[in-house]
């Protein structure tokens, strides 16, 4: 038998398969981009609405290994927790289930054979490639092309392997396969963590079935080999990662062996003792999709009560304990950059975090030129030092971002954030001077008078509201707190050139310590300009409204 002849086109089919679902997935995430920003709120609700999204993430970039990957990068950059990645894990399970299907339709489908649909779906997605010139458009033809080029690339594989049926070793090992559970799991593992797609592994073993190659119990354990070979990639991936990640790359992987192993039982059991024939017999493509569909749903509602459990047996293999958060870490993970759309709302959430230090940062500076306290000092300098480090971290990840295949949407979302972190530092940098301005206070052992003081914190509350507002208007997308912002920009702007004036006129008549006011002159120049800042936040906000 000419083995070149079968090898070089079931590789070139597994190609034109593994390529097409990738164009097809990307045009999918670029679709149902913003949907899945939205849908990432859900998580924060429990672990049965986080078991939903993950299947549907699944679904749509067609990789439960690409899913775990991104689960993975967010609780890296402490944006999840284990509890809620557990429910996205199991769900990522159930969504793989969706390639099978896809593959296995030609069988159910008589009108989807690749013979007939797959050349017209290519043609038709050039045509739209070609005519459409919205970004929509693009996405539309890429998710048609990619269905093309997948059932050509199974409609290839198939074709390939058919003189294999004539093949006595060829058969035995399948033979053999069913005879051993451990061997069929040990394959179908291998096989999947070599390739790092369990849809693709499943796509050959459904190409083999297409030849009537596959015995049914052979496939039974196949298929829950490749449940756990999966799990390879988001392992290699937590791979530098802090403890938490690797706690939720081994979730992934002891909840698929748990699965694995009790039904292996129940397979072991009904094959051998129960229905021996059964294990004989060919299984079609379509009941390969069954076996797949029908152990991924069953392990997640077997599993789904005791997740708790798995999650603390992870936590105690990977040796995690609850320690110190470091504000001044970036929370962001290049894992998420496979999803473009989840990236970009992991770096608007870290965004927020920044936000929230520097809103820390001025509640401390409204107290701290009264108080002149030594460690309120300190803890406005390790903060501005904080935001330093944030910014400089989600500016390097924002411009990468830049670099991916993002809509004009997404690129403008990015350049408000840059645009916002610029702010926000700046702001930053402005508290830190206060508390240079109340050490010089402390120093020179000097106060302000009460009316100055009555007038400052009058200034420093309008300042600080202006903020609060711009923050509120920023997380929440909110444009009547952008405008509230600017009404007290506004507001700041008359007051700065009042209090001033008032000021000079004291000064003028002894009424106030020199040293003490000059402070009072530059802490107003310091909080009027946090305001021009805060209202640069709002105005970014009402130009993402228009």
């Amino acid at each position: 038998m000419d083995y070149v002849s079968i090898i070089i086109p079931f590789v070139g089919g597994l190609g034109m398969f593994i390529y097409g679902m990738q164009i097809m997935a990307q045009g999918l995430e670029n679709a149902a981009g913003d949907r899945m920003k939205s849908l990432l709120g859900v998580l924060t609700k429990n672990k049965f609405f986080g078991v939903l999204l993950g299947a549907f993430i699944t679904a749509v970039i067609q990789s439960s290994s690409a899913t775990t990957v991104m689960v993975v990068g967010f609780v890296n950059a402490g944006i999840m927790n284990l509890q809620q990645a557990m429910g996205v894990i199991m769900g990522a399970n159930v969504g793989t289930t969706i390639t099978g299907w896809l593959v296995s339709s030609v069988e159910w489908a008589e009108f989807l054979s690749p013979s007939t649909l797959a050349p017209l779906a290519i043609m038709l997605g050039v045509i739209i490639m070609l005519t459409g010139k919205r970004r929509s458009s693009k996405d539309v033809s890429s998710i048609v092309i990619g269905f093309g080029l997948l059932f050509v690339g199974i409609s290839t594989m198939s074709a390939s392997v058919a003189p294999l049926k004539d093949s006595e070793a060829f058969c035995s090992i399948f033979v053999k396969l069913g005879h051993n559970p451990i061997l069929g799991i040990i394959a179908g593992a291998v096989v999947t963590a070599v390739i790092q797609s369990s849809s693709a592994s499943v796509g050959i073993l459904q190409s083999l079935a297409a030849a009537g190659l596959v015995p049914f119990g052979a496939a039974i354990y196949i298929i829950m080999g490749q449940n756990i070979g999966t799990c390879v990639t988001a392992i290699l991936s937590s791979m530098g990662a802090k403890k938490n990640a690797k706690t939720a790359a081994l979730m992934h992987l002891l909840f698929n062996i748990i699965g694995t192993v009790l039904f292996s039982i129940v397979a072991i059991i009904y094959l051998k003792t129960v229905n021996p024939a059964w294990a004989t017999g060919t299984i079609t493509q379509t009941q390969i999709s069954m076996v797949h569909t029908i152990f991924n749903i069953a392990t997640t509602v077997m599993l789904f009560p005791l997740s708790d459990y798995i999650i603390k047996l992870a936590k105690k293999i990977g040796k995690v304990e609850d320690g110190e958060k470091d504000d001044s870490m970036v929370l962001l993970d290049e894992r998420m950059m496979e999803t473009p759309s989840l990236a970009l709302q992991s770096l608007f959430s870290e965004v927020i975090r920044m936000g929230h230090i520097v809103e820390k940062s001025l509640q401390v500076a409204k107290d701290v030129l009264f108080s002149l306290n030594e460690d309120e000092i300190q803890l406005l300098r390790e903060d501005e030092e904080t935001v330093d480090k944030l910014s400089a971290g989600i500016t390097s990840y924002a411009i990468k971002l830049t670099s991916l295949q993002i809509s004009q949407r997404e690129h403008q979302d990015v350049a408000h954030i840059l645009q916002v972190v610029s702010d926000m530092e700046r702001i930053s940098d402005y508290c830190e001077n206060i508390s240079e301005f109340a050490e010089a206070l402390a120093e020179k052992k000097v106060m302000f008078s009460e009316v100055g003081r009555e007038h400052l914190t009058e200034m420093i509350e309008v300042c600080t509201d202006s903020y609060l507002n711009a923050l509120k208007a920023f997380e929440e997308n909110d444009k009547d707190s952008a405008l509230k912002t600017i009404e007290k920009e506004t507001e700041a702007d008359g007051m700065e050139i009042s209090l001033r004036a008032k000021h000079i006129e004291r000064l003028t008549n002894n009424q106030c310590n020199t040293e003490a006011g000059i402070v009072f002159l530059d802490t107003l120049v310091c909080m009027e300009r946090i305001s021009d800042h805060a209202r640069n936040i709002a105005e970014e906000v009402l130009e993402a409204h228009n």
